[in-house]
């Protein structure tokens, strides 16, 4: 049950989910019920009022209210005479998140008391516990089941370790036995979800803070924080950060405390939500308040409580056109504006990067694939590449003039694979090349012809799920002038 991988745990003021880390580093059932205690089982009515009551709010992302899932699901299952599933969300695909991790390793017993009282609630046929198939998390949760009893059947279910994978509708649907991406329609999981019964998801977080109010009850629980959004929140912290961490705070905490404590570099600006927020600029930082209104404020979103600052000593443009290529591939590939308008929008942020003029294509791109899709990954790509253009105008007004900003990219913004990970990376012999156009007819994704009728791609390494398509174009190639190589050595 190493917990060697994820960063360490801290917290501003009273912990609540983090409580026990320091003395125990992972709560047992022993260690879990000394330090929190036990809770009362609540009828659903009491299960609505308590969420209602201390405004709980999805952490996965989206910040959907919890009582209104809640009534949903009621309502459906009183429609439809059937009893419901509650799915923990507990996958945290996204690269520089970690608090979901952090719980599941250190205070699984947290996330299990939460999924408890919604099942017993709402009486659930079964409960469902989805977690990367990284191996983080996996032997605590397994033990933490092995510890205790649960109200209903309870099983955990592994899904790939990719950004799209933890997006709800993808979540059921390897649940159920399907390919692990969104389904190609908006589906209500309150209606049609696991095993098509009525279902409860929710990620791993918002499972534990409910478990938190239970004991406390509305009254104590919203002692902390700020009226409108009481309690804590879990973030990370990460990008150039001396002491990168997992921080449990008060919401209304000055955003700039938790980065201090973090020895954060916030440097031209600042990444809050993730790959699928906003970028905020230093000033901004400093004016913010952890809330999703105090976000709002400043153009930002909380999100799932990721925070990245820059730094001061990569290349901003770099960095950006590195993860828009990483979420390009990132694609489900069953919607065309995503599929194929992602790579031109990460084509547009790599030519800014490169000193081309091309901050309009970028606004273009952004906008042909905005709206678009089944699921919010091309709406989330758009708005983390379009801010980037907004905080980061003098990076670009730099590379525009062809002087660029002087510094190499450094991988302040994760990536899950890199050519240290054995990534593999495209490559050209321009001397055979004849632009016979071949390889951009079968990999479209990856391969676009320029204004030349000349292969065009990302220069950084390949997902591994799109190297079958790169060795496609690679075996077309009549000049075998296209080739795969390993990203170390071409590194």
């Amino acid at each position: 049950m190493s917990t060697a991988q994820v960063p360490p745990v801290t917290s501003i003021g009273v912990p609540r989910i983090t409580a026990g880390f320091d003395e125990y580093g992972r709560l047992d059932l022993t260690a879990h019920q000394d330090v929190h205690g036990g809770f009362a089982a609540l009828s659903s009515g009491e299960l609505i009022g308590l969420a209602d009551r201390i405004e709980l709010r999805g952490r996965g992302g989206a910040g959907f209210p919890f009582a209104r899932k809640v009534r949903a699901v009621l309502d459906s299952c009183r429609r439809q005479d059937l009893p419901p599933v509650i799915v923990v969300n507990g996958t945290e695909g996204e690269p520089p998140s970690w608090k979901d991790k952090a719980i599941l390793t250190r205070g699984p017993h947290l996330i299990l008391d939460g999924a408890a009282l919604a099942a017993a609630a709402l009486d659930a046929e079964e409960i469902v516990i989805g977690i990367a198939d990284d191996g983080i998390g996996m032997s605590s949760i397994t033990a933490a089941l092995a510890e205790r009893r649960m109200p209903c059947p309870t099983r955990i279910v592994t899904v790939p370790h990719r950004f799209i994978s933890g997006e709800g509708g993808a979540l059921v649907r390897g649940i159920n036995g399907e390919a692990h991406i969104p389904p190609g329609r908006k589906v209500r999981s309150s209606d049609n979800g696991v095993m098509g019964l009525p279902t409860l998801l929710s990620n791993a977080e918002t499972y534990s803070q409910l478990a938190i109010a239970a004991r406390l009850g509305p009254w104590e629980y919203n002692a902390v924080g700020i009226p409108e959004e009481p309690g804590t929140v879990m973030l990370t912290v990460g990008g150039a950060s001396s002491s990168p961490a997992v921080v449990e705070a008060p919401s209304g905490t000055p955003l700039i405390d938790v980065l201090n404590m973090c020895g954060a570099d916030i440097g031209p600006g600042l990444l809050v939500g993730g790959y699928h927020g906003k970028w905020i600029t230093a000033e901004a930082a400093n004016d913010v308040t952890i809330s999703r209104k105090g976000f709002a404020k400043v153009g930002g979103t909380l999100g799932a409580g990721m925070l990245i600052p820059i730094g001061s000593k990569t290349c901003p443009l770099g960095e950006v056109s590195q993860v828009v290529q990483y979420l390009a591939g990132e694609s489900a590939g069953q919607c065309g504006p995503c599929r194929l308008g992602l790579p031109d929008l990460a084509r547009a942020v790599t030519l800014v990067s490169l000193g081309g003029n091309a901050v309009d294509n970028v606004r273009q791109a952004a906008g042909v694939v905005k709206g678009r899709g089944a699921c919010s990954h091309p709406d989330g790509t758009s708005r983390f590449a379009l801010s980037a253009l907004e905080v980061f105008a003098k990076d670009v007004d730099a590379h525009t003039n062809g002087e660029g900003c002087g510094k190499s990219v450094k991988g302040i913004l994760p990536l899950p694979y890199t050519a240290e990970t054995g990534a593999r990376k495209l490559a050209l012999d321009w001397s055979r090349c004849d632009g016979h156009g071949l390889c951009s007819a079968v990999a479209p994704e990856i391969i676009r012809l320029d204004s030349n009728g000349f292969p065009a791609f990302p220069q950084t390494p390949l997902p591994p799920w799109l190297e079958s398509g790169a060795r496609k174009a690679v075996n077309v190639c009549p000049a075998l002038a296209l080739r795969l190589d390993d990203a170390k050595a071409a590194h």
